[in-house]
This record gives structure tokens, C-alpha cells and sequence, in this order.
């Protein structure tokens, strides 16, 4: 029981509206004196952090899943100082812009019409974490885990959510896992339509040979861009200019019935050495799938984006203050919970997450081009 109090009073303290949400602060707010409770339950108490994670992702499914539903892969930064906590090391965070001494957490987001939330985590360990024993056990990282890259632990979470009958019919996620052949691979065999971001000059199928991604998009037709919005935006609908051109299909290694395309976006308005900014995608789905159902979840990825800035903003994911690697993950599933929890809300009483919201802080003829 006393786990299960502990709990629901981390999680309140998550969804309250503090200056900040660490250990005293958590505690403060539910009425102790001291933050070892708070700490016991990151540190010591016994309950099952991956069965969190799968009632999370269960209560999300449950009432903003959708059948064209979106599992989205990222990862975010966490800064921190020091050389003791669980995988930290000098590397490149996305949320710095640059090398940073912090920790990296993939997530897996799943999105919908109705609302978008983070259902599953897993914690970076770099080669030198695995590679001395001591210093895992001294961070509390069980003797079986072994080294994984960013997308083989993305590739982890997408089945996860796959087996537990997460109705969705997409994946989408950024060049760092798009460029993977192997995660594209595997993600047509379990025959789940993907549209994965990847570098100009990544290597495309032609009728002609190979070629790369903006050597293609340089021989586009005018009639092949398309002016679309990807989605709603900040400042209204995300328009871009889009061309989607069809691949040849290997039959020994396309799931039949499915289709392979480029699909490329161009910014309306130059950058500031005056050039168009391009974007290049690579897509595999049923071969109905329509040019504006692959824009659709071009433009979804970014939902993970704002899932992080939520849940950094709102329920104190990136304010903890663990080293032990379990204690990394309980704190993330819980804070995990309370950002499901306002994205369920906004879906379902939308009225009542505003009036809570308010008391808180706030090569030419290489591929057929469609016209």
C-alpha cells in the first residue's frame, strides 16, 4: 500500500503547479518533511516500473486510439553534471543543439486526430557504460542489459506497442532512424506503413539504377510539388510544397499489396542564404495509400516534439534528481503517466484541462513523380 500513496502523491506533485518538481519540491507539496519518502520510491520500493509503462500505454490507447493511429520515435537530452549518472557522457543532444555532458532517453510517442502522448521510454547506455562493469553497478544497471543502439531500443518500443494491439498504422521518426535499412527492413515485416525521415544524399531505387534523394528531387516535374499543409500549426495550417514519387518494388523483400515512394518537401520561403530548404522521406505502405495520407504523417512527427516540450514544461520529466538507472525509469514513468493523463484530459474534457491549466505555469526517368 505504501508504495501505491507514495505514488499517487508523486504523480499529484507532477500535475501541480510547481516552480519546479524534484524531490523537495514533490515532497513539500505532499505534505512531508523531508524528500526520503519521495526517494525510497525512486530508490528502493519494490513495484514494477514496466508494468507502469504498459498500463500507461494501455490507458492512452484506450481512449485517443485511432486505427491510422502513429508511433512516433525520438529521443531528448537530459543535461546533467557530474559522471554518475546512468549513461551520461559527452554527447550530442538535440535539445542543446550541441555536445553536452547528459543522458539520452529514446521515447516512442503514439499520435492521433484526438491527442498525442509518450507511451514507452528506454535510457541510452554508450559503449563505454558496457564496457565497465563497475560503473554500472555502482548506477544500479542490471548485469544482463547490453549495449543496444538508438534504434534498436526504438525498435523495442514499436513492438512492445505492436504486440499489446496499439491500433495504429504508421511509424514515423527523424534521419537518425530513418537512414537504418535494417529498422526499415523490419518494420515491413511486421507490416506497419512507415514514412522515415533521411539524408539528400541517401541512395533511392530507380527504373534506371540508383540514385541519390536530391539528385531525384532536382529532376522533378513543376507539375509533382504540390502545395499542402502537413497539419495544423502554432500559427495555422504547416503549408509546403511536396512531391512523391513512386520506387520500384523488390518482390522478394515488399510485403504484397505495398508500394514504396520518395516524398520530398520544400519550404515556401528561403533560408537565409536565399535557397529553398528540402526534405526528403522515404515510405513504404499499402500501395492505395494517397500522397496526402503520406504528407499527413510526414507532418505527425512533430508531435513527439511537443510531447517532450509538455512534458518537460508540465509534469517535470527532465527534473529529476536519480542516478541509479531503475530510478531513471520509475521517475520517467511516472512523469510519463501525468503528461498521459493531461493529453486524455485535453481530449475528453478539454473545458475542464483549461481551467486547470490556468492556475499553472505554463536522375529524370529513374522514378514516376506523381502529378
Amino acid at each position: 500500500m505504501e508504495p501505491r500513496r507514495r505514488a499517487r502523491a508523486y504523480v499529484r506533485g507532477l500535475l501541480a503547479p510547481l516552480a519546479s518538481k524534484n524531490g523537495w519540491t514533490l515532497a513539500e507539496a505532499a505534505g512531508d518533511g523531508t524528500p526520503d519518502g519521495m526517494q525510497r520510491l525512486l530508490n528502493a520500493a519494490t513495484w514494477d516500473a514496466e508494468g507502469m509503462r504498459d498500463d500507461v500505454r494501455a490507458y492512452v490507447a484506450s481512449h485517443l486510439g485511432s486505427p491510422g493511429g502513429v508511433l512516433i520515435v525520438d529521443e531528448t537530452g537530459f543535461l546533467k553534471k557530474g559522471i554518475k549518472s546512468a549513461g551520461v557522457q559527452r554527447q550530442y543532444s538535440g535539445t542543446a543543439g550541441r555536445v553536452e555532458n547528459c543522458q539520452l532517453g529514446v521515447f516512442c510517442a503514439y499520435a492521433t486526430p484526438k491527442g498525442r502522448a509518450l507511451i514507452d521510454r528506454e535510457l541510452y547506455l554508450p559503449k563505454s557504460w558496457i564496457a565497465d562493469p563497475g560503473r554500472c553497478r555502482e548506477a544500479a544497471v542490471p548485469g544482463e542489459v547490453e549495449f543496444a543502439t538508438k534504434t534498436d531500443l526504438a525498435r523495442a518500443m514499436v513492438g512492445r506497442a505492436l504486440d499489446a494491439g496499439v491500433p495504429a498504422s504508421w511509424v514515423t521518426a527523424d534521419e537518425a532512424y530513418g537512414k537504418d535499412c535494417k529498422f526499415r527492413s523490419w518494420l515491413e515485416t511486421r507490416r506497419i506503413g512507415y514514412v522515415v525521415a533521411v539524408a539528400c544524399n541517401q541512395v533511392v531505387p530507380g527504373s534506371t539504377g540508383t540514385s541519390r534523394a536530391d539528385v531525384l528531387a532536382a529532376h522533378a516535374p513543376v507539375q509533382a510539388w504540390k502545395r499542402r499543409s502537413c497539419g495544423p500549426g502554432a500559427k495555422g495550417p504547416r503549408l509546403f510544397d511536396w512531391a512523391v514519387a513512386s520506387l520500384p518494388c523488390d518482390q522478394d523483400t515488399t510485403p504484397p499489396g505495398w508500394s514504396r515512394w520518395l516524398l520530398v518537401r520544400r519550404s515556401l520561403t528561403p533560408n537565409a542564404k536565399g535557397e529553398l530548404e528540402l526534405a526528403y522521406y522515404l515510405c513504404c505502405a499499402p500501395a492505395a495509400t494517397t500522397d496526402e495520407e503520406l504528407i499527413r504523417v510526414a507532418g505527425s512527427r512533430w508531435a513527439i516534439e511537443e510531447c517532450f516540450q509538455t512534458a518537460k514544461t508540465e509534469t517535470g520529466l527532465d527534473q529529476y534528481q536519480v542516478r541509479r538507472y531503475d530510478a531513471w525509469y520509475r521517475h520517467i514513468t511516472l512523469a510519463m503517466l501525468a503528461h498521459a493523463y493531461l493529453a486524455v484530459t485535453a481530449a475528453t474534457a478539454p473545458k475542464a484541462l483549461a481551467a486547470a491549466s490556468s492556475a499553472s505555469r505554463s536522375a529524370r526517368s529513374a522514378v514516376s513523380w506523381h502529378t
